[in-house]
């Protein structure tokens, strides 16, 4: 949920703060560009409910062979181990995608991640008794997700630039905290190869399991 709404007359502005401050970063300014590359006419900077982009997201879903489950996630889970609820906006449902590919190995069949119950799913006690991972470390795993999700949408042409603001990504403006955190993401999604060269989402898995993963995140 966005924490501080952005009035559409001050979006360009941040748009273009954040991009002049990634230029001597090629692919994080790459990365920035493809999310903001679709930004609606529209006034209300809220979710996409398009009918069409939430077919394309059960297709990326089928592409990486989830199960789909017709049910609002608020009676059941996000995430069931093996398919997705469909019952949400087409963003959400890609943002699971991300978190299937940057989830650790072991992690990929357990409920919502063994990120504890997300705030979509209703059954949270039973999501939460098989969470493994918490605090920052569960923090920094939901921002490669987000990211990777977010780069999925303006793969296929849907306006990523709302999961952008939705997920927080410009709360800190061009702080060097906020850069420092964009940065960050953007070099493991890419180390992993779950983007390429030029910032496009690939459909490669992370390849390590928690203990190498946090203790590789700390360090940089």
């Amino acid at each position: 949920m966005i924490l501080t709404p952005v009035d559409r007359a001050d979006l360009p502005g941040l748009l273009s703060g954040f991009d002049a401050a990634l230029a001597a970063e090629p692919l994080a300014l790459a990365v920035f560009r493809r999310v903001t590359a679709v930004v609606p006419d529209s006034d209300l900077l809220t979710l996409s409910t398009d009918a069409g982009h939430h077919a394309q997201a059960l297709e990326l879903c089928r592409e990486f062979g989830f199960g789909l489950v017709d049910v609002d996630p608020q009676t059941y889970f996000t995430w069931d181990g093996a398919a997705v609820a469909t019952r949400m906006e087409p963003s959400v449902i890609i943002h699971e995608v991300g978190h299937f590919q940057c989830a650790a190995p072991s992690r990929r069949p357990v409920l919502d991640f063994g990120l504890g119950a997300g705030p979509e799913t209703g059954r949270k006690a039973e999501a939460n008794a098989v969470q493994t991972v918490f605090a920052a470390d569960g923090d920094f795993e939901e921002g490669l997700s987000s990211l990777l999700g977010i780069l999925w949408e303006a793969e296929l042409g849907q306006p990523a630039i709302l999961a952008f603001l939705e997920q927080n990504w410009l709360e800190g403006g061009m702080s060097l905290h906020n850069l420092a955190h964009f940065r960050k993401v953007v070099g493991l999604l890419a180390a992993w190869g779950l983007i390429d060269a030029v910032g496009r989402p690939t459909r490669g898995m992370r390849p390590i399991e928690d203990a190498e993963f946090f203790r590789l995140w700390r360090s940089l």
